[in-house]
Protein backbone atom coordinates (compact mmCIF):
# COMPACT_ATOMS: atom_id res chain seq x y z
CA UNK A 1 0.00 0.00 0.00
CA UNK A 2 1.59 3.41 -0.88
CA UNK A 3 1.78 6.51 1.00
CA UNK A 4 0.02 10.03 0.07
CA UNK A 5 2.09 12.46 -0.60
CA UNK A 6 0.19 13.91 2.86
CA UNK A 7 0.92 10.77 5.20
CA UNK A 8 4.20 10.89 4.39
CA UNK A 9 4.55 14.09 5.11
CA UNK A 10 2.85 13.96 8.40
CA UNK A 11 5.25 10.86 9.40
CA UNK A 12 7.77 12.78 8.67
CA UNK A 13 6.91 15.45 10.87
CA UNK A 14 6.35 13.39 13.78
CA UNK A 15 9.37 12.26 13.70
CA UNK A 16 11.22 15.38 13.51
CA UNK A 17 9.15 16.72 16.30
CA UNK A 18 10.04 13.68 18.73
CA UNK A 19 13.74 14.09 17.71
CA UNK A 20 13.70 17.77 18.90
CA UNK A 21 13.67 17.14 22.85
CA UNK A 22 16.30 14.21 22.71
CA UNK A 23 18.47 17.02 20.72
CA UNK A 24 17.54 20.13 23.22
CA UNK A 25 17.94 17.46 26.06
CA UNK A 26 21.50 16.68 24.70
CA UNK A 27 22.39 20.06 25.02
CA UNK A 28 20.89 21.14 28.43
CA UNK A 29 22.92 18.05 29.41
CA UNK A 30 26.48 19.70 28.38
CA UNK A 31 25.40 22.62 30.66
CA UNK A 32 26.54 26.44 30.44
CA UNK A 33 29.63 27.01 28.64
CA UNK A 34 32.89 28.34 29.54
CA UNK A 35 33.28 32.00 28.68
CA UNK A 36 36.05 34.16 27.84
CA UNK A 37 35.57 35.82 31.56
CA UNK A 38 35.93 32.43 33.20
CA UNK A 39 39.43 31.81 31.64
CA UNK A 40 40.70 35.49 32.08
CA UNK A 41 39.97 34.89 35.81
CA UNK A 42 42.04 31.60 36.54
CA UNK A 43 44.75 32.99 34.41
CA UNK A 44 45.02 36.05 36.60
CA UNK A 45 44.14 33.80 39.85
CA UNK A 46 46.78 32.03 39.32
CA UNK A 47 49.18 34.82 38.92
CA UNK A 48 47.62 36.24 42.04
CA UNK A 49 48.19 32.88 44.09
CA UNK A 50 51.57 32.76 43.17
CA UNK A 51 52.39 35.70 45.14
CA UNK A 52 50.84 34.20 48.22
CA UNK A 53 53.26 31.17 48.43
CA UNK A 54 56.34 33.40 48.16
CA UNK A 55 54.72 35.63 50.71
CA UNK A 56 54.38 32.24 53.16
CA UNK A 57 57.82 31.40 51.92
CA UNK A 58 58.93 33.46 54.01
CA UNK A 59 57.36 32.81 57.67
CA UNK A 60 59.77 29.75 58.81
CA UNK A 61 62.65 32.31 58.59
CA UNK A 62 61.43 35.35 59.86
CA UNK A 63 58.01 34.84 62.19
CA UNK A 64 57.77 35.06 65.79
CA UNK A 65 54.70 33.43 66.42
CA UNK A 66 54.15 29.81 66.11
CA UNK A 67 50.42 30.27 64.56
CA UNK A 68 51.36 32.09 62.18
CA UNK A 69 53.87 29.57 61.05
CA UNK A 70 50.92 27.07 61.27
CA UNK A 71 49.10 29.30 59.35
CA UNK A 72 51.32 30.28 56.32
CA UNK A 73 51.20 26.16 56.35
CA UNK A 74 47.68 26.13 55.65
CA UNK A 75 47.68 28.48 53.19
CA UNK A 76 50.77 27.32 51.11
CA UNK A 77 49.05 24.24 51.27
CA UNK A 78 45.48 24.78 50.04
CA UNK A 79 46.99 27.72 47.34
CA UNK A 80 49.26 25.00 46.13
CA UNK A 81 46.36 22.75 45.73
CA UNK A 82 44.26 25.25 43.79
CA UNK A 83 46.93 26.34 41.57
CA UNK A 84 47.34 22.60 40.09
CA UNK A 85 43.09 22.95 40.09
CA UNK A 86 43.20 25.45 37.86
CA UNK A 87 46.23 24.52 35.69
CA UNK A 88 44.38 21.52 34.77
CA UNK A 89 41.15 23.33 34.32
CA UNK A 90 42.82 25.73 31.94
CA UNK A 91 44.53 22.87 30.36
CA UNK A 92 41.11 21.15 29.49
CA UNK A 93 40.22 24.15 28.00
CA UNK A 94 43.29 24.19 25.60
CA UNK A 95 44.89 27.42 27.11
CA UNK A 96 47.83 27.95 28.61
CA UNK A 97 48.24 28.81 32.23
CA UNK A 98 49.56 32.29 31.91
CA UNK A 99 47.60 35.62 31.50
CA UNK A 100 49.11 38.15 28.57
CA UNK A 101 49.51 40.88 31.57
CA UNK A 102 52.77 42.80 31.82
CA UNK A 103 51.47 43.54 35.17
CA UNK A 104 51.86 40.03 37.48
CA UNK A 105 55.09 38.43 36.88
CA UNK A 106 57.31 41.60 37.73
CA UNK A 107 55.28 41.62 41.05
CA UNK A 108 55.96 37.96 41.73
CA UNK A 109 59.28 38.36 40.75
CA UNK A 110 60.35 41.61 42.59
CA UNK A 111 61.66 43.21 39.81
CA UNK A 112 61.27 46.89 39.75
CA UNK A 113 57.67 47.65 37.89
CA UNK A 114 57.78 49.58 34.19
CA UNK A 115 56.41 53.07 34.98
CA UNK A 116 54.01 52.62 31.89
CA UNK A 117 52.78 49.00 33.80
CA UNK A 118 49.44 48.37 34.27
CA UNK A 119 47.45 48.10 37.50
CA UNK A 120 48.19 44.95 39.37
CA UNK A 121 45.66 42.48 39.59
CA UNK A 122 43.52 43.36 42.93
CA UNK A 123 44.88 42.73 46.47
CA UNK A 124 48.87 42.31 45.14
CA UNK A 125 51.41 43.49 47.18
CA UNK A 126 53.47 45.96 45.21
CA UNK A 127 57.61 45.72 44.79
CA UNK A 128 57.95 48.15 47.69
CA UNK A 129 55.56 46.40 50.01
CA UNK A 130 57.10 42.91 49.45
CA UNK A 131 60.79 44.48 49.71
CA UNK A 132 60.04 45.34 53.01
CA UNK A 133 58.44 41.94 54.08
CA UNK A 134 61.83 40.52 53.37
CA UNK A 135 63.63 42.57 55.44
CA UNK A 136 61.46 42.60 58.12
CA UNK A 137 61.59 39.59 61.19
CA UNK A 138 60.14 38.99 64.37
CA UNK A 139 57.08 41.11 65.33
CA UNK A 140 57.65 43.36 61.96
CA UNK A 141 57.41 40.71 60.06
CA UNK A 142 54.08 39.45 61.74
CA UNK A 143 52.26 42.29 61.37
CA UNK A 144 53.23 42.97 57.71
CA UNK A 145 52.53 39.38 56.58
CA UNK A 146 49.19 39.07 58.46
CA UNK A 147 48.03 42.59 56.58
CA UNK A 148 49.60 41.95 53.53
CA UNK A 149 47.98 38.96 53.19
CA UNK A 150 44.80 40.10 54.36
CA UNK A 151 45.18 43.24 51.50
CA UNK A 152 45.79 39.66 49.27
CA UNK A 153 42.96 37.89 49.91
CA UNK A 154 40.40 40.88 50.12
CA UNK A 155 41.95 41.26 46.64
CA UNK A 156 40.73 37.92 45.83
CA UNK A 157 37.41 38.34 46.59
CA UNK A 158 37.29 41.54 44.66
CA UNK A 159 38.29 39.19 41.24
CA UNK A 160 35.43 36.79 42.37
CA UNK A 161 32.81 39.38 42.85
CA UNK A 162 34.03 40.71 39.20
CA UNK A 163 33.82 37.30 37.76
CA UNK A 164 29.84 37.20 39.41
CA UNK A 165 29.24 40.26 37.91
CA UNK A 166 29.69 39.28 34.42
CA UNK A 167 26.45 37.69 32.36
CA UNK A 168 26.78 34.06 31.91
CA UNK A 169 30.02 33.99 33.73
CA UNK A 170 30.93 31.29 36.19
CA UNK A 171 28.13 29.01 35.45
CA UNK A 172 30.23 26.33 34.16
CA UNK A 173 29.99 23.53 37.11
CA UNK A 174 33.53 23.04 37.39
CA UNK A 175 34.31 27.43 37.85
CA UNK A 176 31.47 27.72 39.39
CA UNK A 177 32.35 25.35 42.44
CA UNK A 178 36.56 26.62 42.42
CA UNK A 179 35.08 29.99 42.43
CA UNK A 180 32.79 29.29 45.49
CA UNK A 181 35.70 27.39 47.32
CA UNK A 182 37.41 30.39 47.04
CA UNK A 183 35.36 32.64 48.62
CA UNK A 184 34.58 30.78 51.72
CA UNK A 185 38.30 30.07 52.02
CA UNK A 186 39.64 33.52 51.86
CA UNK A 187 36.89 34.78 53.89
CA UNK A 188 37.52 32.61 56.90
CA UNK A 189 41.36 32.86 56.26
CA UNK A 190 40.81 36.74 56.32
CA UNK A 191 38.73 36.57 60.02
CA UNK A 192 41.19 34.58 61.33
CA UNK A 193 44.11 36.72 60.29
CA UNK A 194 42.13 39.76 61.98
CA UNK A 195 41.83 37.89 65.30
CA UNK A 196 45.29 37.00 65.40
CA UNK A 197 46.20 40.92 64.80
CA UNK A 198 43.88 41.86 67.39
CA UNK A 199 45.75 39.36 69.75
CA UNK A 200 49.45 40.70 69.27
Amino acid sequence: MQMTGLVRAMLTCTVLAAGRPAQAQSVAARGPAVTASDIRFMQEMLGHHRQAIQMTAMVQSRARRPDLRLLAERITVSQVDEIAQMRRWLNAQGVGDDADMSHDMSAHAGRTMPADAMPMMPGMLTVAQMDALRRASSARFDRLFLNGMIQHHEGALTMVRALLQVPGAAQESSINHFVTEVDADQRAEIARMRRMLSRR
